[in-house]
């Protein structure tokens, strides 16, 4: 049977590749508790500290609801704290716990590790133009700004 498809499906390639590259790190996630989420989320408040929700829905991917479950689950286990921003009342901001700011350094090292292995499998240039590429076709895909 014949489809009308040219092209490769970009969108499942995509998620194979993040399920390759994942098989590396979620048995260290697991080995501490925490799911894909809770290390998205992690690691961007490791990356950016003090964070509003709204900033860690879009870094993460997790929608809003999505999150909230998330957040609840994390706080009950002391890997965050959320409060009212002092600026606005209206914001929540999230800030990781020393506990979890542990967990991130714990896990960077491993994550770190495999990311140079990749990049001394692909070498530095393809893995540059592989960051580069990605980085086009998010931006490629974007609604266009008036």
């Amino acid at each position: 049977m014949s489809t009308p498809f040219v092209h490769r499906n970009l969108p499942r390639l995509l998620l194979q590749a993040r399920e390759s590259v994942m098989a590396h790190t979620r048995p260290g996630l697991r080995a501490h508790g925490l799911s894909d989420q809770q290390w998205r989320v992690l690691r961007v408040l490791g990356e950016h500290g003090v964070a509003d929700t709204g900033r860690v829905a879009r870094e993460a991917y997790i929608l809003g609801p999505s999150l909230t479950g998330v957040l609840s689950r994390m706080e009950r286990d002391g890997l965050v704290r959320r409060e009212r921003d002092p600026q606005d009342q209206r914001r929540t901001v999230v800030e990781a716990t020393a506990r979890g700011l542990r967990l991130v350094n714990k896990l960077s090292l491993a994550i770190e590790t495999h990311y140079a292995w990749m990049e001394k499998s692909l070498g530095k240039q393809k893995l540059a133009q592989l960051y580069a590429l990605l980085d086009r076709v998010i931006d490629l895909e974007q609604p266009e700004q008036p």
